[in-house]
């Protein structure tokens, strides 16, 4: 009780207290119960426990002056020594706990060693008595990295390079001359000097251990098979016993990263190939990814497609990349502050590290006027950085016109994709025998021009929900068109987006884009809007980032490859060097007319339909103002024959609707 006090005589005399009570029930259960020795003239209690002896035995007799001693002995040891019993019950509890899982960690321990030698006793004998055809693989229990593969690395689809074809370009406006030769990549910076990102190989055992004996006390029997140490997590693989469901380590994430005093734990529920389960524990100090590691490494290098996206990093420390070629198309999403903005700087400094003007063109919308900026005035754009919400339409609208041009083009050469096209155009001009333009016009002045190479064109759209916001849900259709036919014209997306809600990634755009990447977001509902499946909430930020390539339902982590203003500054103002743009047009201009599949973004009324004045001469003619009735005359939707019949109200062609739901025309008849 008072254990830890400062000394003063209140404390002094209870301890006083306590030891003269502990003395006197010592002196009284020595006369009750040790008897009177003959060499003791006052019994073995002496004068004390005689006194006390005599003054209770008459009223408490030998029972109750028993149990009077023990209490007074309970009361004096405390007051003597300071304690509780609660404290001293706790302490004992934690001690028996303690003992009996060393007994358990020892007999499994025991058991294990046991049945490894059973394994190499039946190996023996097997060996002993059959004919030496094959030797069996004894099964290896690695600890480090360099000993297994990481199961990421089977997950992303490499990369075979292709012949890449070197010839004209495309009409007078995608002809120029820049050099053929790439960047250097001296203007990036190299990576920093290797330090203890991780963990030590004792750090690595300690952490194994710990975390089986965690997963123990949550009622978990799991053994570490395997330890993956990476640049920025390390990955602890897993063997549950025989009866535990998955589901019950993934309920566990929580209060792992707390027992293990880390920011957060994911669980990996397969790993393609391995019966494992993954648990990744963040490093203490995590390494810094460079875009020049990336880029220099042999992967990269060997890739021919210029469409190559330099990502990161997985797990193991390999440089992860992908093809937007064979995507086709690409959605990432990501929290502020996640990493997003330097992903996509990443993914297109690796392109102009890889594809010079003449193959690869841009079409960059930023409606934040922050991010994309910076790379005005390169070569590679077929026009400026559009920044408002009316040319971003009708640049996408010219898209669709430039892949309805090439599908032409491709038909009438009998080709099924831009490759083929452009294979077809180089065998003309080796043979001196130019394709001349199937769809020139007859009655033009001059000659028929030759086909030229077509370059592939990729659209980067920064912020996709700051555009649905400003310019509407039409957006969608306009980015589901071009999702679905664009791939063999040679038109690519890469759209990007800081809130992945249902009312912006809707399951239209998702059926269309299935390649995802995901950064940290804030609940595990937005990553399942852009990857059907939890896992994003728990990435660490700043590049860490879950990418789940086409066909593929496992998501592979990725460190993404962290790329500065100034490194981005240097390889633009090395292009401008290279050569000036030579921007195309048309891509901003307004469609002088109704081109088949255009969609309207610029909120223009409805007179402007192509079928307005059509509806217009029916309802005066009939004299009906139905939405139904237009509906079926023209053979078009609900939602927009609706639209064209306000918009006749907007303009006084008929009334507002009455009480019984009706509408009168107000123009009056011509016959009358």
């Amino acid at each position: 009780v008072t254990r830890g006090l400062p000394w003063s005589w209140t404390v002094a005399g209870i301890r006083f207290l306590g030891f003269a009570a502990l003395v006197a029930a010592t002196c009284l259960l020595l006369r009750l119960h040790a008897g009177s020795p003959p060499k003791l003239p006052a019994g073995a209690g002496g004068a004390l426990g005689d006194s006390l002896f005599r003054l209770g035995m008459p009223a408490f007799k030998s029972v109750g002056l028993t149990l009077i001693a023990f209490a007074w002995l309970l009361v004096g040891t405390q007051l003597t020594l300071g304690f509780t019993w609660k404290n001293l019950v706790e302490k004992t509890g934690m001690w028996i706990h303690r003992g009996i899982r060393v007994c358990a960690r020892i007999a499994k321990e025991s058991g294990r060693t046991f049945g490894r030698g059973l394994d190499q006793l039946k190996r023996l004998r097997f060996l002993r008595f059959t004919p030496r055809r094959s030797r069996p693989v004894p099964r290896v229990r690695t600890k480090s990295a360099a000993k297994s593969k990481v199961a990421a690395k089977k997950a992303v689809t490499k990369i075979e390079p292709v012949p890449k074809v070197k010839t004209a370009s495309q009409r007078r406006l995608f002809d120029l001359k820049t050099p053929n030769e790439m960047p250097d990549l001296d203007l990036l910076e190299d990576q920093e000097a290797e330090s203890e990102s991780g963990y030590s190989s004792e750090a690595l055992d300690a952490m194994g251990k710990q975390l089986e004996l965690k997963l123990l006390d949550f009622g978990v029997e799991a053994e570490v098979v395997s330890v993956l140490p990476g640049p920025v997590i390390t990955r602890f693989e897993v063997q549950p016993a025989a009866g535990v469901k998955v589901s019950k380590i993934s309920a566990l994430a929580k209060d792992l990263a707390r027992s293990l005093a880390v920011i957060s734990v994911r669980i990996v529920e397969v790993i393609p190939g391995k019966s494992v389960v993954g648990i990744e524990i963040p490093n203490e100090i995590r390494e810094v990814v460079r875009l020049k590691d990336v880029l220099g490494s042999k992967t990269y290098q060997d890739s021919s497609s210029v469409l190559t996206l330099a990502l990161g990093k997985d797990i193991s420390g390999d440089a992860v990349l992908a093809d937007l070629g064979k995507m086709p198309h690409l959605l990432v999403a990501g929290t502020t502050g996640s990493g997003k903005s330097v992903g996509i700087n990443a993914m297109l400094l690796s392109m102009l590290y890889k594809a010079s003007p003449e193959e690869v063109r841009l079409i960059l919308v930023d409606p934040k006027m922050l991010e994309l900026a910076v790379y005005e005035g390169i070569p590679h754009l077929l026009t400026p950085v559009v920044t408002d919400m009316k040319e971003a339409s009708q640049s996408l609208n010219w898209c669709i016109r430039e892949m309805d041009r090439r599908y032409q083009l491709m038909a009438a050469l009998g080709v099924r994709n831009l490759a083929g096209f452009n294979r077809r155009i180089l065998e003309a001009q080796k043979l001196n025998r130019p394709i001349l333009d199937p769809f020139w016009p007859e009655d033009a002045l001059e000659p028929a021009s030759a086909l030229e190479k077509l370059p592939l064109i990729v659209v980067v759209i920064d912020e996709f929900a700051d555009m649905i916001m400003l310019v509407g849900k039409k957006v969608e259709q306009l980015i589901a068109r071009i999702a679905q036919k664009a791939r063999a014209a040679g038109i690519h997306l890469i759209l990007a987006t800081q809130r992945p809600s249902v009312d912006v990634i809707t399951g239209l755009i998702k059926a269309n884009i299935p390649t995802r990447i995901s950064f940290q977001v804030s609940s595990k509902v937005d990553s399942r809007t852009i990857l059907d499946q939890g896992g994003a909430e728990q990435l660490l930020g700043h590049g860490d980032m879950l990418f789940l390539p086409p066909g593929a339902g496992v998501p592979v982590r990725v460190h993404g490859a962290f790329v500065s203003d100034d490194e981005v500054h240097s390889v633009v103002s090395d292009w401008k060097e290279r050569g000036d743009p030579d921007y195309l047009e048309d891509v901003l201009a307004a469609s002088t007319g109704s081109v088949a599949g255009e969609i309207s973004l610029t909120g223009e009324t409805e007179t402007d339909e192509p079928l307005y004045d059509e509806a217009v001469a029916f309802v005066l003619e009939s004299r009906r103002a139905s939405i139904s009735s237009v509906q079926r005359k023209l053979r078009i939707g609900y939602n927009r024959a609706a639209r064209l019949i306000e918009a006749m109200e907007d303009a006084g062609v008929v009334s507002a609707m009455n009480s019984n739901g009706s509408r009168e025309v107000l123009v009056p008849d011509r016959d009358a």
